[in-house]
């Protein structure tokens, strides 16, 4: 909107040039000399800088009737060329100011020599300090340091004895005596203990509490400056501050549109109002731009949301509303944060196979801290670090911003890492945040190997993240190994432990075969056992229940069996001629061969008597008076 530069490469090209500078980036693309203003109030054209303290003081006394009171035109680069840029310099040196006006083609070897002709002090004994891109050399061009159209520098001449005045020497003492400056912030009522250099200028204290506070410079309203504190461009060893420390209070003004009248009084009596031509720029309520909609950013967006509610119960919930916050914030494009609990973190990126463990990467963010914006955009959500960490770290994060979160993850921190580390952080300043604090899993405790502050970049970042998967790798071949020769251990004593317990069963299985066999061999001898008790009990009783045997003399007819056994034996009997079959089969089986085991064959006619009729008599079957018969088993 103010330099017509719509490439967004070329805009970042030009900021990465003043170091990320904007006033200095502005005012090196726009001609000061030529700058042009065109007023919509009756077609009136306002000349000179544009964005020199005339254009705002014009803005300033005027009402405007619509939302955008100016329209810039941008020259063209011919004009450009053919009119070189103009810089006005406001050189200190001990009780003397030298006002010097150069084009930017000048070196600052060029301002040296018009300084010698004014002070009668050698050009090679001067340090020309104040630049605010650091030191230079004499042959600088002034235009390759894109500095704004007013600037403040200050001579010294170490070399050179220190004048008999003591107001000079006093001087000269106090650019080089540190002042502490206790700037209380107003509407929140909190305290900046800041640290500058007697050689520092008005202008750069409000500055750095622009970046503390967001607070433009032209909006602050100040207590307790010196009454001689009238320039913005004095260095503080002059402008009458109480050394070493001094208390000073900063507020926002009401209204930030004011009439020049206002603007006037207000700059005598508290010497808010700065004359830089930076800090004009800031001011972009005159323009009719609010402070938030500077680059198209609605100023309801500007107040955020907290990271993470205060006394959460749950840590995955907290962590789901840091996830989401930050995701609205800082876009898609960051950190897969872990959503559990510290310990669930520890548990997922130390405790699973040595192969499959990763490094512990803790986020602690701070929303009062200036650098958190810078950090998070533009090297949190790198791409290049979003993929480092996800491929090789569990991330888990963290909102120190609340007291009460703060003491939580301390406490956490003691009881996990120990109050050594705990009181690192503890220690660590507001300014310092974020930190990134990088965890790797131990046999015995868990070690922190790195703290990095958010003042990095994200090559520095990068670099110490591989510095430590360096360590975490050589730590990790050596766990792999270890825990390879463990498995091959356990797996032998596996091995042993199942074929001793294949060779226990087979013995068990041995042992009850062997066991089972001789029941049933002690059972089957019990049953022939019992068998031949009851076979020797009936042939007992079939050998009583006998007739007896007639004699021989006998005058009864009788008949004589000659009886062969299986085994070639022979056994002889007499029988009664009128004696039944029967009592043949019960004489044979009183002899242990019972007729339903073998049968009684006849030799001729060949015939199985067992066959016949017991009932029928000796005679009535042919048994008599002789016969000889042999007893065969039955199949």
């Amino acid at each position: 909107a103010c330099t017509g530069i719509e490439n967004i490469d070329e805009a970042i090209t030009l900021l990465e040039q003043n170091n990320w500078d904007l006033v200095a980036a502005i005012n090196g693309v726009i001609p000061q000399e030529n700058g042009i203003l065109q007023s919509e109030y009756g077609g009136e054209t306002l000349h000179g800088p544009a964005y020199g303290p005339t254009s705002h003081s014009t803005a300033a006394s005027s009402t405007p009737s619509s939302s955008s009171a100016f329209r810039h035109v941008v020259p063209s680069r011919q004009i450009v060329e053919r009119q070189p840029r103009m810089l006005d310099f406001r050189v200190e040196y001990r009780d003397r100011n030298v006002d010097v006006v150069l084009e930017d083609s000048s070196t600052v070897g060029d301002i040296k020599h018009i300084l010698e002709n004014e002070l009668q002090i050698p050009a090679s004994k001067m340090l020309l300090k104040g630049w605010k891109t650091g030191d230079v050399d004499d042959s600088t061009v002034l235009k390759s340091l894109h500095l704004p159209k007013n600037n403040s520098l200050y001579v010294l001449t170490p070399d050179l004895p220190p004048p008999s005045s003591s107001h000079s020497g006093a001087l000269q003492e106090s650019l080089n005596q540190n002042f502490m400056l206790i700037v209380t912030h107003r509407e929140v009522q909190r305290e900046y203990n800041l640290n500058f250099s007697g050689s520092s200028t008005i202008q750069e204290v409000k500055r750095n509490v622009y970046d503390l506070t967001s607070i433009p410079v032209r909006h602050q309203l100040w207590e307790g400056w010196p009454s001689s504190a009238t320039d913005d461009s004095m260095t503080l060893a002059v402008s009458g501050l109480t050394f070493p420390c001094h208390r000073l209070t900063v507020g926002r003004r009401s209204s930030p549109v004011q009439t020049r009248e206002q603007s006037e009084e207000q700059c005598t009596d508290v010497h808010m109002v700065s004359d830089s031509d930076g800090d004009d720029f800031e001011d972009a309520t005159e323009f009719g731009v609010d402070d938030g909609e500077m680059f198209g950013v609605a100023s309801s967006a500007l107040r955020k949301s907290p990271m993470m509610p205060e006394n959460a119960e749950n840590e995955g919930d907290a962590l789901l509303q840091f996830t989401a916050e930050f995701s609205s914030r800082y876009g898609d494009c960051h950190p897969v944060y872990f959503i559990g609990s510290l310990e669930a973190a520890f548990q997922e990126a130390f405790y699973g196979k040595a192969r499959d463990r990763k490094l512990l990467a803790i986020y602690l963010h701070h929303d009062e801290s200036v650098l958190t914006n810078v950090f998070c955009s533009q090297m949190l959500c790198a791409e290049s670090i979003v993929s480092y960490l996800s491929q090789n770290f569990i991330t888990w994060a963290w909102d120190m911003t609340k007291e009460a979160n703060r003491a939580r993850f301390l406490t956490m921190c003691t009881r996990h890492f120990g109050s050594v580390v705990a009181q690192t952080i503890r220690t660590q300043k507001t300014d310092q945040f974020p930190l990134f604090l990088i965890i790797m899993g131990k046999r015995s405790s868990n070690e922190v190997l790195n703290v990095i502050q958010g003042n990095t970049t994200v090559d520095e970042l990068m670099m110490r993240l591989m510095a430590a998967m360096e360590i975490f790798s050589a730590q990790q071949q050596e766990d792999i190994k270890d825990e390879d020769e463990r498995e091959a251990r356990e797996n032998v004593k596996r091995e042993q432990d199942e074929a001793y317990r294949i060779s226990l069963e087979a013995d068990r299985a041995k042992r009850e075969a062997q066991e089972r066999e001789m029941a049933e061999q002690f059972r089957l001898e019990q049953i022939r056992k019992e068998q031949e008790e009851e076979r020797e009990a009936i042939r007992l009783s079939l050998e009583q229940s006998l007739p007896p045997e007639p004699k021989e003399e006998s005058t009864e007819s009788v008949s004589k069996l000659r009886i062969r056994t299986p085994s070639g034996e022979f056994f002889e009997r007499r029988f009664l001629a009128s004696s039944k079959l029967q009592v043949v089969f019960d004489f044979v089986a009183s002899k242990g061969y019972p007729w339903e085991e073998y049968k009684l064959l006849g030799t001729f006619p060949r015939r199985d008597v067992t066959q016949l009729d017991p009932n029928k008599s000796l005679l009535e079957v042919k048994l008599y008076p002789q016969e000889t018969l042999f007893l065969e088993a039955k199949e």
